[in-house]
């Protein structure tokens, strides 16, 4: 049997190609088949502004440069790499779906996953996609299929809290106090990592600087004199005030204060000219949407989805004239993340709020973005997640949680309890 015949066939749906352009090389040893109907529903994204656009038109340009190497319906090996790619032309419009609505390109997917079966009955046949419908529907065809689960990260990676807590002695914790930093040994805590030390005699909060436990000591109290009203809010105050920071990740439950805390700070922040402005961005797209489907420009587009920092700002202000004022000067900024590609932030607080809602691909986009003396803060809850495609290990906001734990170059704080009121803490947890 030839090496061909011992690789898999791998049917790769739309859904993967829109998420990660570079799923296409993701299958070594394996030979990756795309329907026809795929390029066809690729060829409605390439036009599209953001990361839609940008992977259909990735995916259609290697296609092309593959053409110089072979048959595409016959398969080409990737050269370099050990993997085969080819469009696949034919499919089978089984008895067992005959009633199937033939317009639809998930269909048309499954039907060219049943010819391959029949054709290669010795070689594994498994749809990748990351639809869950399409998947359902392959196992009730006993199809293989699974999603894709390439930026999955592992379970004990959900969930981090961004702080510890230590047990100490008495003398350890009076030194705290008395000299506002203690040098202990520190294995397993990361960088930026905030400690709840403990003794018999008493406590102390502080944060792990890489080599010492120091004290907290930033403060909202310009615009506002900002009390937080939990350990977690002191955490979040200190990261947020703490230049030397420049990525903070902020997770909790809705009403727990994530973008309230932000926005005071980077308002604090504005007025003692750390920063020059805010940008606010957020994805307001689930695939296969964007701006147009909403009337008006950008910003009239933007304000659905600007109504909970409106909504914060009048906490404070009563009013949203200090909102318009700071747009009108430029201090605020509304950047949609689908056209932020291609631009830089310099002297800038970027607030990326829903972030759970994104994938990671699309906050590597704004991330790198980042440029000198400027800050990027992730804020979202990811146990609501609204976007199709994206679970709580996949989301964007897990992910760099995950991967820059250990970065001196980030904090990370998860808000364990709401502050909007007691009715809507309580529902959050028992509704």
């Amino acid at each position: 049997m030839s090496k061909t015949h011992k690789k898999k066939l791998i049917v790769v749906d739309t859904s993967v190609l829109l998420y990660d352009m570079k799923s296409i090389h993701s299958f070594s040893d394996n030979e990756v088949v795309i329907p026809l109907i795929v390029l066809d529903e690729l060829d409605k994204f390439k036009d599209k502004a953001g990361l839609l656009g940008e992977s259909a038109r990735y995916i259609n340009r290697f296609l092309d440069f593959l053409r110089a190497h072979g048959d595409l319906n016959d398969g080409i090996q990737i050269p370099g790499e050990r993997q085969v790619v080819r469009v696949e032309l034919n499919s089978r419009k089984s008895n067992a779906i005959e009633d199937f609505d033939w317009s639809k390109g998930d269909n048309k997917i499954i039907a060219t996953a049943l010819y391959l079966q029949e054709t290669f009955p010795k070689r594994t046949v498994k749809v990748v996609t990351k639809d869950v419908n399409l998947r359902v529907k392959c196992d009730a065809l006993k199809i293989k299929a699974e999603d894709y689960l390439r930026d999955d990260i592992t379970p004990d990676q959900v969930d981090i809290a961004g702080w510890s807590e230590i047990t100490l002695s008495g003398d350890d914790v009076d030194f705290f106090h008395a000299h506002g930093n203690l040098e202990i040994d520190t294995e397993g805590l990361n960088p930026n990592q905030f400690v709840v030390g403990k003794s018999s005699t008493g406590t102390f909060i502080g944060m792990f600087d890489g080599v010492k436990i120091q004290k907290l000591n930033k403060k909202v109290s310009s615009i506002i004199h900002l009390e937080a009203k939990n350990k977690e809010q002191k955490f979040a105050i200190e990261a947020l005030m703490t230049p030397e920071i420049p990525l903070v990740t902020m997770t909790g439950l809705a009403g727990s204060g994530k973008t309230f805390l932000a926005l005071m700070a980077g308002l604090e922040q504005i007025h003692n000219g750390v920063y020059e402005r805010i940008v606010i961005t957020r994805s307001i797209q689930p695939v296969g949407k964007d701006l147009g489907y909403l009337p008006g420009d950008i910003k009239e587009k933007m304000d659905p989805w600007l109504a909970p920092i409106v909504d914060n700002l009048r906490v404070v202000f009563k009013d949203t004239v200090y909102f318009g004022m700071m747009i009108e000067k430029g201090k605020i900024e509304v950047a949609p993340l689908t056209y932020i590609r291609g631009r830089t932030f310099n002297d800038s607080l970027v607030l990326v709020d829903e972030a759970q809602n994104t994938t990671i691909h699309e906050l590597k986009t704004i991330v790198t973005r980042i440029g000198t003396n400027s800050k990027i803060v992730l804020l979202g809850d990811t146990d609501q997640i609204d976007t199709p495609y994206i679970n709580k290990r996949s989301n964007g906001l897990s992910n760099v949680i995950s991967k820059f734990r250990q970065s001196n170059l980030h904090a990370h704080v998860h808000l364990s309890r709401g502050q909007r009121s007691d009715l809507a803490s309580v529902a959050s947890e028992i509704l």
